[in-house]
């Protein structure tokens, strides 16, 4: 310490205040410690942190390729319980079973439009989401023809058809009275 100017001032003390001094490119690393390892170690946690959220793309993308498959049992087991008799709630559902994979196939851009990567496939799943969208329109136009409301047979076209022609032609006669 030294006396008699009112600071007391120590051998072991740093001043921060003053800069001109020292630099941080002149204090030595610590023993095991090298900046470019951490440079390094940055780079890898940023490439783990990308490929991370690629995977998690891809499953979220997956997981969204295989929800009409859900809706698909559902909308199943919807038809099965209102039955082949027209009425009101089959038609209902007959339409919202035709409806939902038709619009779902419309916006099957927005759908996978957060999941877009250069390292995450979306093709595959849009597929897949297609597919099952088809299967579901597949099944509303099951639906439509078990409760006779598609015209699949001959006997649906008669008024279109024209007049048979006559084949026979029976004239003449002989009066009884």
């Amino acid at each position: 310490m030294e006396k008699g100017k009112g600071v007391m001032v120590r051998r072991w003390a740093v001043d921060l205040t003053d800069s001109s001094s020292l630099s941080i490119k002149d204090v030595p690393d610590p023993l095991g410690y090298t900046r470019a390892t951490q440079d390094q170690d940055d780079s890898t946690v940023s490439r783990q942190k990308k490929d991370a959220e690629a995977n998690w793309k891809a499953q979220k993308a997956w997981e969204v390729a295989q929800a009409p498959f859900k809706n698909l049992m559902m909308m199943g087991f919807m038809m099965w319980m209102a039955g082949t008799t027209v009425h009101l709630f089959s038609i209902g559902i007959t339409f919202s079973a035709l409806w939902q994979p038709i619009s779902a196939l419309q916006g099957i851009g927005k759908v996978f439009e957060p999941y877009k990567d250069s390292k995450v496939d979306i093709l595959t799943p849009k597929l897949l989401f297609a597919a099952l969208n088809l299967a579901a329109l597949a099944l509303g136009i099951w639906k439509l023809n078990t409760l006779g409301l598609l015209p699949t047979h001959a006997s649906d076209w008669v008024s279109s058809l024209p007049p048979a022609q006559e084949v026979e032609y029976s004239g003449g006669g002989f009066p009884l009275f």
